[in-house]
């Protein structure tokens, strides 16, 4: 347990820091796994309306320093592939 009063001061900061953290990364979630379970359906046009939705918690979750920039472009390149695999007809 932290004795100086500035450790004490780091340990809030840090206790309210992770209550933030965990918030941002749950509504992230929360985006990626609800636009997940519309692009596994057989509707292309819901999905293609839920994902600029799904898109900008991405980009938030970058700006709040939640996301690596890295890991979000892996996950926007990723989620836009499925798309255009499910609106894409298959060859005939």
């Amino acid at each position: 347990m932290a004795n100086h009063v500035s450790a004490l001061k780091r340990a809030r900061q840090t206790r309210k820091r992770t209550a933030r953290n965990r918030r941002n990364k749950g509504v992230l979630r929360v985006a990626v796994r609800n636009i997940r379970r519309v692009l596994s359906g057989s509707d292309p046009e819901a999905a293609r309306q839920q994902m600029p939705e799904a898109l900008s918690r991405i980009d938030k979750a970058i700006q709040k320093g939640t996301l690596h920039r890295n890991t979000a472009a892996r996950l926007k390149s990723r989620l836009q592939a499925r798309l255009n695999r499910s609106t894409v007809p298959p060859a005939a």
